[in-house]
């Protein structure tokens, strides 16, 4: 299955004779799918069926689809008197001058531009709601190609850190055991120039319990299970945002344990960019459905 980026944009436009039907779809990210439609009076009988439809292929994200309904800038708009709405307002305007004779009567263009008294040609409402859908459709293919495309290239920079990681625990695991044995060597003779009266015995039994609380073996295993199960989630595709969230902190935590129990340079600068390439992963992974 095809990885998903929550980022998407896609639009579309339909010239239906006098009429212009523009649609848009845009996403960010978001912690669940919350939708926000904006139609138009005339699609407002649309809405449910488009929050159905977005709903059917889109998990999580903050989505808006907007849709609006203009005069077509090719045709010049036709326009028709309302006679109901013109003889409305001879009654108040009579009503009004009956109250105030001295009241100045409504200019023709001032009742041109009295609302009602105007109305465009209207579209057929099955009509405009087929084309509305039809459109849709084509914009909402568009709208999940784009975060398929921003997904995989998502995915990819993923692969490519997950794959440094690996470099760097192998570096790390090939380090570590010289490291732990050169410093218990140090830490050894410290300790025989401060503690004279301690026997050898002693000694070796007190580095060795050091030497144990130091031993990086563990959080190298839990940091490789991790990775290796970041790659699979990826590989297998789907909704894996949230999954690649929680790896994200189980693998920030093991670095930051590698980097606290670090005992040589070698290790400290492995352990700090495997932090920064969990940072980079994590802000990536927020960007994925």
């Amino acid at each position: 299955m095809a990885i998903h980026s929550m980022t998407g944009f896609a639009a579309g436009v339909r010239e239906l004779g006098e009429f212009s039907l523009a649609l848009e779809l845009k996403s960010v990210n978001g912690r669940f799918l919350d939708l926000a439609l904006r139609l138009p009076e005339e699609l407002r009988a649309l809405e449910m069926t488009l929050r159905e439809r977005i709903a059917q292929s889109v998990s999580r994200g903050k989505i808006e689809c907007r849709a609006q309904l203009t005069p077509a800038a090719h045709a010049a708009p036709s326009w028709a008197l309302q006679t109901e709405a013109l003889e409305r307002l001879a009654l108040m305007q009579q009503a009004v001058r009956a109250q105030l004779p001295e009241a100045a009567p409504l200019t023709v263009a001032e009742i041109l531009r009295w609302p009602g008294v105007l109305a465009s040609a209207a579209i057929d409402a099955e009509a405009l709601s087929a084309h509305c859908l039809a459109l849709f459709e084509d914009v909402m293919a568009d709208f999940l190609a784009s975060r398929a495309r921003e997904g995989a290239r998502l995915s990819a920079e993923l692969a490519k850190r997950l794959a440094r990681m690996r470099e760097i625990l192998a570096q790390v695991e090939a380090a570590a055991p010289e490291a732990i044995a050169d410093y218990s060597t140090r830490l050894a003779a410290r300790l025989r120039e401060a503690l004279d009266s301690l026997d050898e015995e002693r000694i070796r039994q007190e580095i060795s319990l050091y030497a144990a609380k130091i031993d990086v073996a563990e959080e190298l295993a839990r940091l490789a299970a991790h990775i290796e199960e970041a790659s699979r989630v990826l590989e297998a595709g789907g909704a894996v945002g949230k999954r690649l969230d929680f790896l994200m902190q189980e693998l920030n935590r093991e670095a930051n344990t590698l980097a606290a129990k670090s005992v040589s340079l070698t290790v400290t600068q492995s352990a700090l960019e495997l932090r920064l390439l969990i940072e980079q992963m994590r802000e990536q992974v927020q960007n994925l459905e």
